[in-house]
């Protein structure tokens, strides 16, 4: 499917593009603490032991919940952070020329979706959203991590992982999750919980992954918070930084850790410590690999700045015994005013990665790249945690040079830039069809929870209780989707450019705000040892009448491009779906086509109140992913995959009706493999182009 009618700003204007930049090289720092970390052991796709489960919904199906109920870490508030609520402002999009790039589609297929992710190591797992997208490809492998399973693919979508199927064991069946491995197996970690004693494992959560071709090795990133038995979080949390030891994934990885629950900064006396190393994201440059955290305060509201961590990749891809880190704290970094002063912290501060081997800034002894944003109230409000009108007109670029020091005695230096560019702000949450309505048949988790007549099993009546213990209100709507709040999305560094993007509010046909993307092609220059940064291109793109959300640009050594996103929209049809468009340096952002066309609603439990609270906050994204080998963009984006229609979600649950004895998996009397589970039915999918 394409969509022609797609409003593209392409922003340059030769004339002024050096008034762009300003505050050039104005904040630098060097040093910050340096630390050994040492190789803990190894890990891998193979899942470790485990009872099999029952399959039941228990009153313990989210990370942070007890067996009674009880909300007992504050989940949803304290790990799932985004301080920014509402919307800002946007000017009109009026049409514009079209990029030269347009992709061929050559391989498409669906990745890992929520079946796999919540019955993987014999359902010991909980129900989770966002997936939160890894991806990384090279060697003829593809390898995709999500919340909380990842999976091995060759370039046709074939698992290489072996099939674990007769092994995994739920309600008495095996259960095909297409190979897929927890990522508690594959750190080395007992199972997120035991559901037969009820005892709880590490959390794992926000993976990431990389593939380096100069070394030919995998990088997989994930943050894990250490818990009680009883579920309830030590406040302890560590990278896991996973490398393989050879350049086949499906085989052995070693496993380092980098505790990160002191790494923050006490912003005026106001927001001590411990801090939460939130959405780690990562890249390389020739020499060095990169972790960058949004560290959260425990305690309350505010922002503690991004926290960057800098390694050597060769002593990483040795599988060295100790590796050297450099850690910087961004806070106080970038010369704007913020509720802290005169100043702000990096927030999601996203580190570049690059194509290829000859791709690097070689210039000031090596330097990595990375881009943020600040519109969000992290940024201009880190000490209240909020008070911001989540508008701005600048981007931060920032240059960390004398990266080739990480292979002896770390040495570096970061310097910030804030770079003009045209107003963003933060979006809407993004429409779908029925959006503010009440959930029907193809809505069945929604429509479960306000249903009070469908006769089950037992002769009770009344669907809710399937999923209740007692009565929820019968008051929920379909949902509008979680659309992001201006952080920086996936950046990186390619013929010479910085590349990057983000949510913005757009009215792309002069009517209500919809979400759009806004995307920044930055050239920059370390040469003279200071940082001078200038936009190159910028834009912002929507599609009348449907909202794009969460942006991911992969770049080859030539400078084509793709952007991958999620496409949804209020019409009849518009489910939520992958798309992209292809982008190159010369005139931006092209055509929007599907890759992975959306088939039902979302369905998630965080779109219910009577399952997360009231307002719900309807979970999407947090990020999908670009890949570069060779000449192709592989891309990953959250869709929903498959539909099922009320009666088969409800199986032999609803008195008369037959399936699986697994409520919601919509897998049959064959017992699987199911398209969804009974809290949730999304997916990801995962495409190669050729741009």
């Amino acid at each position: 499917m394409r969509f022609h009618r797609v409003w593209i700003v392409p922003f340059v204007t030769v004339a002024i593009i050096a008034s762009l930049a300003i505050g050039a090289g104005v904040v630098s720092a060097a040093g910050g603490d340096i630390r050994q970390v040492v190789r803990e052991g190894t890990g891998g796709p193979a899942t470790g032991q485990f009872i099999p489960s029952n399959g039941e919904i228990g009153t313990a199906e989210f990370p942070g919940v007890s067996d009674d109920g009880t909300d007992i870490a504050g989940y949803g508030s304290r790990i799932n952070r985004s301080l920014s609520r509402g919307s800002g402002s946007s000017a009109s999009i009026p049409s514009a020329q079209k990029a030269k790039s347009n992709p061929v589609l050559n391989t498409s297929f669906e990745g890992l979706n929520f079946y796999q992710q919540r019955y993987s190591r014999g359902g010991n797992q909980f129900s989770l959203e966002p997936p939160d997208q890894g991806l990384c490809v090279g060697n003829g492998y593809v390898v995709e991590a999500v919340n909380d399973v990842m999976n091995v693919f060759n370039s046709s979508g074939q698992s290489q992982l072996p099939d674990n199927t007769a092994t995994n064991i739920v309600a008495g069946f095996p259960r095909n999750v297409n190979h897929a491995v927890d990522l508690n197996s594959f750190y080395g970690y007992p199972p997120a919980i035991n559901r037969t004693t009820g005892v709880r494992g590490q959390f794992v959560t926000d993976p990431t992954c990389y593939y380096d071709a100069a070394t030919q090795r995998f990088f997989l990133v994930a943050l894990t918070l250490e818990t009680r038995p009883n579920g309830s979080f030590t406040l302890v949390n560590h990278l896991d930084i996973a490398v393989t030891q050879t350049s086949n994934p499906a085989g052995s990885w070693n496993i380092y850790r980098v505790d990160v629950t002191n790494d923050g900064t006490n912003t005026g006396g106001s927001n001590p410590g411990p801090y939460l190393g939130n959405s780690p994201h990562i890249g390389a440059d020739a020499n060095g690999f990169y972790v960058t955290t949004n560290a959260y305060p425990w305690c309350c509201n505010g922002f503690s700045g991004a926290q960057i961590y800098a390694f050597s990749k060769a002593q990483l891809a040795a599988g060295a015994a100790v590796v050297t880190m450099q850690h910087i704290d961004t806070s106080g970094m970038v010369n704007a005013p913020s509720d802290a002063g005169s100043t702000q912290p990096g927030f999601t501060v996203w580190p570049a990665h690059s194509p290829g081997t000859l791709s690097f800034e070689s210039n000031a002894g090596g330097t990595e790249y990375f881009l943020s944003s600040n519109a969000a109230d992290e940024a201009t409000h880190p000490v209240a945690g909020t008070g911001g009108n989540y508008v701005s007109n600048q981007i931060v670029v920032w240059a960390l040079t004398n990266t080739l020091s990480l292979n002896s005695i770390p040495a570096l230096s970061l310097r910030n830039q804030l770079v003009s560019v045209s107003t963003y702000a933060l979006p809407p949450k993004a429409k779908q069809p029925g959006s503010g309505t009440a959930p029907g048949d193809g809505t069945p988790q929604g429509k479960c929870i306000n249903d009070t007549a469908t006769v089950l099993f037992n002769g009770q009546s009344g669907c809710w209780r399937l999923l209740f213990g007692a009565q929820p209100a019968h008051t929920e709507v379909v949902s509008r989707l979680d659309s992001n709040d201006t952080r920086m999305q996936q950046v990186m560094y390619a013929n010479g450019k910085i590349w990057g993007a983000l949510d913005t509010a757009v009215n792309p046909d002069g009517g209500p705000q919809r979400a759009g993307v806004a995307y920044y092609i930055v050239k920059p220059d370390v040469s003279t040892g200071s940082l001078l940064a200038k936009i190159g291109l910028q834009g912002t793109a929507g599609v009348p009448g449907k909202d794009l959300t969460y942006p991911a640009i992969g770049v080859t050594a030539s400078g084509r491009g793709v952007m991958a996103f999620t496409l949804t929209g209020d019409g009849a049809t518009d489910y939520p779906s992958a798309a992209y468009a292809g982008i190159d340096a010369q005139a931006g952002l092209g055509d929007v086509h599907i890759a992975g066309a959306g088939l039902a609603t979302d369905d998630g439990f965080t779109s219910y109140k009577a399952q997360v609270g009231n307002p719900p906050r309807t979970r999407w994204g947090d990020y999908g992913a670009a890949a570069v080998d060779g000449n192709s963009v592989w891309i990953a984006s959250e869709y929903i995959a498959a539909a099922c229609d009320y009666t088969t979600w409800g199986g032999p649950f609803f008195q008369g009706g037959t399936g699986d004895n697994l409520l919601g998996t919509c897998a049959g009397a064959s017992h699987g493999p199911g398209t969804r589970a009974a809290l949730g039915n999304w997916s990801t999918r995962i495409t190669q182009l050729t741009p």
